[in-house]
């Protein structure tokens, strides 16, 4: 009846929310014919992902020993779930593999790097014969997923985040975990997150040295923060991690370095790093804390409610797990939730003038 008001050849669907919140629902297709909708997801404190057909897919035996711990629904929506993890080096190689061995049934690698030689001391699987011939990170990490034969697909994105078309394949994907330290892709994913409305498990890893009188570096602090981010509430930039003026220094950083070193020399850009420490202890375990938190949402069991766990800081050096809570509303991206396709896309024009090439 409301398709004969509205007569235009759009999609239209209902749903049913239950007492315990779990929904469910159908499309008028062309015919005029009802189908399922195959997944209604909830991005919130609590992760949910309710599917027309629940309970039909068959758990291989490997996932047995974790769906006894975070039951058979929990490992059975890790079957269907698509992960796009954003960088294949420190954390995300961990992540990676943590996934796989989970029993995802997609995950999206997007790096464009290639394998160095100190590359080898984090990334997972990787080979001194991987450096020689300077293979793409999400290559090598491809190679080793297949071989494990655990039924993951995965699709190894060897591009720049900034691509368009990398964003689209990242908007597909439901779940987001990313694994870069630039600020500007870190905004980015932020971004996508919140115009497709998709959580985003972030994870940062800080190794700070002090130099001795004699020149002697000293270890001074190991920690690292997993933030996530839940589309509609507080961002990066709300939450203080960087500002406007820093997205913008990476982004000329990326797009004209020349510029980027000028203002540099001039004062007009600081608090520039070069590579920073990595440590592969550090990262598997920042990365396991960014992974059991995604656990804890899907299947929730803490002590206190997920809203209370926004952020989960680690210090290794005092020993300490510090956690905060969700506040607030992001004044640059709170507005932007479900927005999906635009023009530009995300409302940055970097996007729209690259796509017309």
């Amino acid at each position: 009846m409301i398709r004969g008001w509205v007569e235009a050849d759009v999609p239209h669907g209902s749903a049913v929310m239950l007492p315990d919140g779990q929904m469910f629902g159908r499309v008028l297709n062309a015919s005029g014919g009802f189908d399922p909708i195959y997944c209604i997801s909830v991005a919130g404190d609590d992760l949910h992902f309710w599917y027309a057909d629940a309970g039909s897919i068959e758990l291989p035996n490997f996932v047995a020993s974790h769906a006894q711990a975070f039951d058979k629904g929990t490992i059975e929506r890790f079957r269907r779930l698509s992960f796009a993890v954003i960088g294949a080096s420190g954390t995300g190689s961990p992540t990676i593999e943590q996934l796989m061995r989970l029993g995802a049934a997609v995950i999206v690698g997007v790096d464009d790097d290639h394998m160095e030689e100190r590359n080898v001391n984090r990334i997972l699987n990787s080979t001194m014969e991987d450096v020689r011939q300077e293979r793409p990170k999400v290559d090598v990490l491809a190679d080793a997923v297949e071989r494990t034969g655990l039924g993951t697909r995965f699709i190894p994105i060897k591009k720049n985040l900034w691509a368009p078309e990398v964003v689209k394949e990242v908007a597909q994907c439901d779940i987001i975990f990313g694994c870069m330290d630039t600020v500007d892709g870190r905004y980015l994913l932020n971004a996508i997150a919140s115009y497709y409305s998709i959580p985003y498990f972030d994870i940062g890893v800080r190794l700070d040295a002090i130099k001795d009188p004699s020149g002697v570096a000293h270890i001074r602090e190991v920690c690292g923060t997993v933030n996530y981010l839940r589309p509609g509430r507080s961002s990066l930039v709300s939450r203080e991690l960087f500002t406007m003026a820093d997205v913008a220094a990476a982004g000329l950083r990326r797009n004209d370095p020349a510029a980027h070193d000028r203002q540099v020399e001039d004062g007009y850009i600081r608090g520039v790093a070069g590579h920073r420490p990595a440590v592969i202890s550090v990262n598997v375990f920042a990365s396991s804390l960014a992974v059991n938190e995604l656990l804890a949402r899907l299947h929730p069991y803490r002590e206190e409610s997920n809203g209370a766990y926004a952020a989960v800081t680690f210090s290794l050096a005092s020993m300490e797990l510090i956690y905060d809570h969700e506040s607030g509303i992001c004044d640059i991206l709170g507005s932007k939730v479900g927005h999906g396709d635009t023009k530009p896309m995300l409302g940055l024009m970097e996007l729209a003038e690259r796509r017309t090439e």
